[in-house]
């Protein structure tokens, strides 16, 4: 990838976060870019193919793969507040607005699998990480596709509306919130059968 087609992309990914698609115009994006729009043509057909060459580059995705959730310690607590603390660090409000742009009907059939990797990533691992569990003993059989998935619900909840709104939506920065919803859930893991960790 060369320097100019470099800074078309980022010009564009910036303004898709900031503008949405439909708003963003390859006018928009030479000028953002430092560039003029016969430049533009000349490194891409049009905007649609900028944005997909965008989204295939790691910076664009918010670095989220599975090897992110690594960092186990095989307690139960403090793992699931590494798990959404991970995943808030890099879910940016940038990478929200970011996605959403990103959702636009025009290109949303493409973009659609981009987007899937960050749930996927985090679904994947927590449920693996469950599992593991079970098999050291730390936990009873359970649905844990369904306890990975409130979790998530619960990290991605947060995030948005953060992105949304900011901090004074929740009433409370982002540490405190994922000790309170750790603290929920060990409640309702304990009461619902699971042991504590040893």
């Amino acid at each position: 990838m060369d320097e100019t087609s470099q800074k078309i992309i980022d010009a564009a990914m910036v303004l898709i976060r900031d503008k949405g698609y439909a708003a963003t115009t390859t006018k928009d994006i030479a000028r953002e870019a430092g560039v003029n729009e016969c430049t533009l043509f000349r490194k891409f057909e049009n905007k649609k193919e900028i944005i997909l060459s965008g989204v295939e580059q790691e910076k664009w995705r918010g670095n989220m793969m599975p090897d992110v959730f690594q960092n186990v310690k095989w307690d139960l607590r403090a793992d699931l507040e590494m798990f959404m603390t991970e995943y808030m660090n890099r879910m940016t409000p940038d990478f929200v607005k970011l996605s959403i742009g990103l959702r636009a009907p025009q290109i949303y059939e493409e973009t659609e699998p981009f987007i899937r990797k960050v749930p996927e990533a985090f679904l994947s691992s927590l449920t693996e990480y469950l599992k593991e569990m079970e098999e050291r003993g730390k936990l009873p059989k359970q649905d844990y596709e369904c306890f990975a998935m409130t979790v998530f619900a619960s990290t991605f909840g947060f995030t948005f509306l953060n992105a949304s709104f900011g901090s004074q939506f929740a009433g409370m920065g982002k540490d405190v919130y994922i000790e309170q919803t750790v603290e929920a859930l060990m409640s309702g893991i304990v009461n619902s059968g699971f042991k504590k960790n040893g």
